[in-house]
């Protein structure tokens, strides 16, 4: 049981102050001792009668609510909710109630987001069995570093507003999960077309060849344009289930890597210096970094052999 903390009495004083009351003391003699009043003596004295259990502290709630609403009202709630996906104005309307009661009935009942309305599937985790046979590109916008934005500081009020906005886009191998990632100004279809040939040529000086490309449905991704060059360079195109970006997983957790390690790990004085740093991190994720779906190896040991790690550090 937890005691507040300015509590006077506990169950084991209360139980004393009912033993020394049927010895025969005084409760006024008693109250004074213990620093209460003799309403509190008398309440515990009278409480003791009926056991141990009686001297704990109740339930503050009280035995009667003359406004709360019925149980069937809260199943017809829980039913509009469910059934019919209504919003919390919705079922008020239609029940009778203030938005306020029927915001704070769906809290209770756990069905105030709704998300919570149908459990989230399980992931299907898959691998391909060879460095190329998948990659998976995304895009991420970040705002452009006018000062130290409030991610570092906290303060919502340190905005630089109208700086703009620059694009990472990101390459990232299904089975060795080795990256390619380049900042670039925008997310237009030639931009994603250039990015993809010049990732399609990183990978391919480590020895890996592309097969096919796995996007979300952004309208870049959809293009004529980047169907062409994939068509010209023998590329598969697959696609993620709309408004699903777990379909997308591996390209979604390592750009949540990328923003904690890289992106907002620092206060960076502008966005050029963010941009510079990005070379670097990025040779330590796929050659240093321990993955530890990898084994705790590093993402570059699935493409190159170990006689030439070494030789091909760079």
């Amino acid at each position: 049981m937890d005691i507040h903390k300015n509590a006077r009495t506990t169950p084991h004083s209360r139980a004393l102050i009912a033993r020394r009351l049927a010895a025969g003391e005084r409760p006024a003699v008693v109250a004074r001792e213990l620093g209460v009043c003799e309403r509190t003596v008398t309440k515990w004295a009278t409480r003791a009668a009926e056991g141990d259990l009686a001297l704990e502290d109740r339930s503050c709630r009280p035995h009667d609510s003359p406004r709360a609403i019925s149980t069937g009202l809260m199943v017809e709630m829980e039913r509009l909710r469910r059934r019919w996906r209504w919003t919390g104005a919705q079922i008020a309307e239609s029940v009778g109630v203030s938005r306020a009661t029927a915001a704070r009935t769906l809290r209770q009942l756990g069905l105030a987001r709704l998300d919570a309305l149908e459990p989230v599937a399980a992931g299907r985790r898959y691998e391909w069995a060879r460095a190329g046979q998948l990659l998976h590109l995304d895009i991420k916008k970040l705002g452009r570093i006018g000062q130290v934005g409030h991610r570092i500081t906290g303060d919502r009020r340190d905005r630089t507003r109208g700086v703009g906005w620059e694009f990472v886009h990101v390459c990232i191998d299904d089975c060795s999960r080795v990256a390619y990632v380049e900042v670039l100004p925008d997310e237009r279809s030639v931009t994603v077309v250039g990015f993809l040939r010049r990732a399609l040529t990183w990978f391919a000086r480590r020895g890996v060849v592309g097969e096919r490309i796995l996007t979300d449905n952004g309208s870049a991704y959809r293009s004529r344009l980047l169907a062409a060059a994939c068509r010209a360079r023998q590329l598969a195109q697959r696609f993620t289930r709309p408004y699903t970006p777990r379909t997308n997983g591996k390209a979604e957790r390592f750009i949540q890597t990328l923003l904690r390690e890289w992106a907002y790990r620092v206060a960076y004085p502008s966005s050029a210096r963010r941009t510079a740093v990005l070379e670097r991190w990025l040779h330590y994720y796929n050659w240093h970094r321990h993955h530890s779906a990898l084994n705790g190896q590093p993402p570059i040991s699935r493409v190159l052999g170990q006689d030439n790690l070494l030789r091909l550090h760079s």
